[in-house]
Order: structure tokens, then C-alpha cells, then sequence
């Protein structure tokens, strides 16, 4: 009896000592965790946790916090490709609002301290100084509408488009400007209707975007093309030019807010280089896709893509 009881002490005295030994280790692991996720959120450093353990809720918890660590690293790339973005942005604005704004500011100084301006002469400054005020006016506004769009305040109006309409009236808005300056003009819409559900003045707008940048930055070519297609269950417009394109290092930038001439050698980001950033806002709310490709002097192509609307009566 009393070496059954004593080998049952030792037992109870070895479980007591493992326990304690554990506690200690597990005491040890935790402190060096703790200690480690400190030194790396301060230094904000790309560092892991690395800790040799035959416990498996440590090991456990040690994939979960390289986990969080590596959320936390991400969080702190996008929060530095944000600020990097606002302060180009906030450089970009202030240069496009300061030019315009001296130029109107020297007109009218013209205007009020010149008196050998004739009547025609002083009506041709007046004009110049209402077309740069409207200008300023339209890069405010396309801010605004970008903030709008990124901070969620901005609501599409879903309807049924019959989007083989819409694209005509877009396009018949440009044909003539097209013609008189020497474009070959493509026109693909077929006669079959097609419907999609989406917000038609967002649309619209989009369409006149990208006509504008292809007659603007596409007149090299001579051509611009629209086509609307219908297949394997998708919507797709097509709006295409041939004139000197986006370099291929620079195509992925293209959609980039604020992304303008003054960071690329290319000329093709309208002003501000809000237009095609707010489009692809536009479209992207309206569930649908906006994909650019450019081989210059030989095509460039912005495709829409969207699900079309079931039902095709109204």
C-alpha cells in the first residue's frame, strides 16, 4: 500500500512539476510574442514571428498573428499609396486651377487698365476669360464627382437603356466634328435592340469621355470607331483609334486617379486626369467592366462590358 500511494505522489509531483515547466515555457512564448508585435507595429517593419514550440496553440496562434501582421502591412502600403495619391493629387489640382485662374487674372487686368483695346478686341478677351472660368468650373465639378463616387454619396439611377439608342445620339453628337477634321469614322450598332440595366446619364457620360480622348488623343490615326455587340451573354461597346496610343510600361496607370500628362510622357490623360478615373468608378458601379488596350499607331481600344437586361420590352 504505502508503495502504491508513494508511486502515486511521485506521479502527482512530475504532473506538478511538467505544469509548472509549461506554465513557465508558455509564460516565456508569450512575453517574446507580445514583445515582438510591439517592435514590429512601432518600427512598422515587414518582420514575422518566429518561434520554435512543440505547443501546438502557440504554433496555432503565431499563424494567426503573421496573419494580422500581414493585413497590417498591406493596410500600411495602401495607406501610403493613398497619401502618395493626395498629395499628387492636391499638387495636380492646384496647378490646374492656378494656371487658368493667372490667365483670366491678366485678361481682366487687361480689360481694366488698357483703353486702346477696341470694342471687337475687348469682346475677344471677354470671351477668352468666360472660356477658362468654365473650364475651372468643369475641373471643380469633375472633382467633386470623384469624391462623390469614392466616398459612396454619389446614387446611379438603374434603369433598362436601350443602349443601341443611346450610343447613336452619342455618336451623331460627334459625327459631323469627325468628319470636317478628316477622321475615318467606324459605326458598328446593330439593329437588333439591346437592353442592359445601369444609370443612362452615367453612361452618357462615360461614352462622351472616351469619344472626346479618341478625337483628341487618337487624331494621328485619322480614325475612331464605336461598336455595340451583343454575345455570350455579355453587353460590349467598343470605342477604338489609331493615333499614337499609351506606352506599354504606362498602360497600367491609365485608370490611375489624378494620373495625368505631368507623370508620363504621354499627353493622353484629359486636364486633370479625372475623366477616365471617374469612369471606370461610373462603370464599375454600374457592375460592369472597363478594359483599355493600345498598340500605337495600330488600334486603341476601350471595351465596356456589362450583363444585359433580361427582359427586352419596356
Amino acid at each position: 500500500m504505502i508503495v502504491i500511494l508513494s508511486i502515486i505522489i511521485l506521479i502527482l509531483l512530475l504532473l506538478l512539476f511538467q505544469q509548472y515547466h509549461s506554465k513557465r515555457s508558455l509564460d516565456k512564448n508569450l512575453r517574446y510574442i507580445s514583445n515582438k508585435i510591439n517592435l514590429i507595429i512601432s518600427n512598422e517593419s515587414s518582420d514575422r514571428i518566429l518561434l520554435i514550440t512543440e505547443e501546438k496553440q502557440v504554433r496555432q496562434l503565431l499563424i494567426e498573428i503573421n496573419q494580422l501582421l500581414d493585413y497590417h502591412q498591406e493596410y500600411l502600403a495602401d495607406n501610403n499609396r493613398m497619401r502618395m495619391s493626395m498629395n499628387r493629387m492636391l499638387t495636380n489640382i492646384s496647378h490646374d486651377l492656378k494656371t487658368p485662374l493667372t490667365v483670366v487674372v491678366g485678361y481682366l487686368e487687361n480689360l481694366q487698365y488698357d483703353n486702346d483695346y477696341t470694342p471687337e478686341e475687348r469682346t475677344a478677351l471677354i470671351d477668352k476669360v468666360s472660356v477658362k472660368v468654365i473650364n475651372v468650373a468643369g475641373l471643380i465639378n469633375k472633382f467633386f464627382d470623384l469624391a462623390k463616387l469614392e466616398s459612396g454619396d454619389w446614387q446611379l439611377d438603374f434603369r433598362r437603356i436601350h443602349i443601341n439608342e443611346l450610343c447613336r445620339k452619342v455618336v451623331v453628337g460627334y459625327y459631323d466634328t469627325l468628319i470636317n477634321k478628316g477622321f475615318d469614322v467606324a459605326i458598328d450598332i446593330p439593329k437588333e435592340p439591346i437592353y442592359l440595366y445601369g444609370d443612362e446619364d452615367a453612361l452618357n457620360r462615360v461614352l462622351h469621355n472616351l469619344l472626346s480622348n479618341a478625337m483628341r488623343y487618337g487624331k494621328d490615326g485619322n480614325f475612331v470607331g464605336l461598336t455595340v455587340s451583343q454575345e455570350n451573354e455579355n453587353v460590349t461597346i467598343e470605342v477604338t483609334d489609331k493615333g499614337k496610343g499609351i506606352p506599354h510600361s504606362e498602360q497600367d496607370r491609365i485608370f490611375e486617379r489624378l494620373y495625368t500628362v505631368k507623370d508620363s510622357k504621354s499627353e493622353f490623360a484629359e486636364g486633370s486626369g479625372l475623366g477616365l478615373t471617374i469612369s471606370k468608378r461610373l462603370i464599375e458601379q454600374m457592375n460592369g467592366q472597363i478594359e483599355f488596350s493600345s498598340a500605337p499607331y495600330s488600334l486603341t481600344t476601350f471595351t465596356l462590358t456589362f450583363k444585359p437586361a433580361k427582359n427586352k420590352t419596356f
